[in-house]
């Protein structure tokens, strides 16, 4: 393998070097909060204002230090947490998503996409379950990335290319999915907190990027296709890396196909047992089922999906499209589960809710933190008088929306080199930029949709990215002198695409006024 420019190294080094300094994203926010408290103190002492564009109230700095501002964080800690909305929507679709997840049905239907897929198109259906195993939280990176490996291999292709593929489609299309997930629900409560800032009634639907996100996930997996198979698997073709010896090799391949459940693998990589292809097709034909059924609760004139006016958008089907996805998930589930094997008793389903809540652990500990920060960033007012002057000052500039929002995408892919975390990084910029933007006329939607393509196409690049030494671990399987350049040097080609490819499609998506979800 050929050494990279000293640059290069350098430029890595520093990158990783910054990003290990950033402290744990629960301890960011506590200093962050703790910041915002003595800046409100000092704000205050200033007499820092701005008036509203819309009501014409003069809003002033509110000072957290000052006894009414302690009464205040005394009395409402606890319900910062518990109101906060990222917090109880996620958890309720963790709980149906753990079912199907601990029953092996999310892993069954990534390998049956993929092991059925015919040889021209295993690239396009690499990636393609790449961008739907988000669902399935690590399973893509566990599951896919070492089975595409070795497929590639099979198949005559350099392994090397099978991983870059799936780990594009897996992270780089993190955002992307067909299905509303529990990422949707995080960042649409995050904008929403966000967005009271200007408009207390105003709420971002779990489904209000759905259409741009559901369109983006064919982009994605066409991009990330066109990216393997012209650029990295040529370049990788050109190489004959030493042969890795027995003992230089990772654990076995069906070791690494666990699941983060720690479900025992008592099947071949190259099949689906018997047994989970019958819970397959019973999957499938209660799919079809619930499908119908969702069609005619929302389509009937009186059907129980609409609301009592008649309406679908702001009907349950929109309010609770987290719930119906948690319980079809649930169903679906505990259906492939019975089928195949994996549950023997009522309790294991259970037991697999019990370990998805006990696998949230960290989310809930960041959002506890991240709740209260969020609150006191609203109560100081600070960031809607950033809000007012920022937008000011855009009015004043007269950018066009559309621009701003593309220098957004790549400001947010640029954070994203430093800070892993999706919901971290959202919750930290969104109540400047979303308030900011909606005083100039752009929804909160779109801020939102602008920030998860930045954040999305930068995941490959970062040797911050918590799986980021995995993918260097599954590599060195087939090149033992890989290393962290080595993946940085091979995903940059996808980062770029998917960075240029995504953002143009969005400004054409809204150019043509298209709507971005429900």
């Amino acid at each position: 393998m050929s050494k990279y420019p000293s640059l290069a190294s350098r430029l890595l080094d520093t990158i990783e070097n910054t990003g290990n300094r950033i402290p744990h994203p629960a301890l960011l926010f506590i200093y962050l909060a703790i910041g915002v408290a003595l800046l409100s103190w000092l704000a205050a002492r200033l007499g820092w204002h701005a008036v509203h564009p819309v009501s014409g109230e003069t809003i002033s700095a509110f000072n957290l230090l000052s006894r009414a501002g302690v009464h205040r964080v005394l009395e409402q800690t606890v319900s910062n947490f518990t109101h906060f909305a990222p917090v109880g929507t996620v958890l309720v679709a963790m709980l149906g998503i753990g079912i199907a997840d601990h029953a092996g049905l999310l892993s069954a239907i990534m390998r049956s996409l993929v092991l059925r897929a015919p040889e021209r198109a295993l690239t396009f259906t690499v990636v393609f379950a790449g961008v739907l195993s988000s669902l399935a939280a690590d399973a893509g990176y566990v599951v896919l990335i070492p089975l595409a490996a070795a497929l590639f291999q099979a198949a005559g292709r350099p392994p090397l290319a099978g991983i870059a593929a799936a780990f594009a489609g897996v992270s780089a299309g993190y955002s992307a999915n067909l299905i509303i997930g529990p990422l949707d629900a995080m960042l649409a409560g995050i904008s929403t907190e966000a967005a009271a800032l200007v408009e207390p009634e105003r709420t971002v639907s779990p489904a209000a990027n759905y259409y741009f996100m559901a369109g983006s996930t064919l982009l994605i997996a066409a991009l990330a296709t066109w990216v393997t198979e012209r650029i990295v698997q040529p370049r990788l073709a050109r190489h004959t890396p030493q042969t890795a010896t027995e003992s230089s090799l990772a654990p076995p391949l069906d070791t690494l196909l666990d699941t983060p459940l720690d479900r025992p693998m008592d099947k071949p990589l190259d099949t689906l047992a018997a047994s989970e292809a019958r819970a397959l097709r019973a999957v499938a034909w209660f799919s079809v089922l619930f499908v119908i059924l969702l069609v005619l609760g929302v389509t009937l004139p009186h059907g129980l999906l609409r609301a009592d006016h008649g309406t679908v958008l702001d009907g349950p089907f929109i309010g609770g499209i987290v719930t119906i996805i948690a319980f079809y998930f649930a169903l679906a589930g505990t259906l492939f589960g019975y089928i195949s094997g994996t549950f023997k008793r009522s309790s294991d389903v259970i037991n697999s809710m019990e370990a998805a809540m006990a696998s949230m652990a960290g989310y809930l500990v960041l959002m506890f933190f991240a709740a209260q920060f969020v609150s006191y960033f609203a109560w100081t007012e600070l960031g809607l008088i950033c809000a007012i002057k920022g937008a000011e000052l855009l009015r004043t500039v007269g950018t066009d929306g559309n621009i701003i929002l593309l220098l957004f995408v790549l400001l947010a892919a640029a954070i994203n080199l430093l800070v892993g975390s999706a919901s971290a990084k959202w919750s930290i910029i969104a109540p400047v930029f979303v308030p900011m933007f909606m005083l100039y006329g752009i929804p909160p939607e779109a801020t939102q949709v602008a920030y998860r393509i930045g954040d999305s196409s930068t995941n490959i690049i970062t040797p911050l990215m918590p799986y980021f030494g995995i993918i260097v671990a599954f590599a060195q399987r087939y090149d033992p002198q890989a290393g962290i350049g080595t993946i940085v040097a091979m995903m940059l080609p996808y980062s770029a695409t998917l960075l240029l490819g995504w953002s143009a499609i969005l400004a054409l998506w809204l150019l043509a006024g298209w709507p971005l979800g429900a």
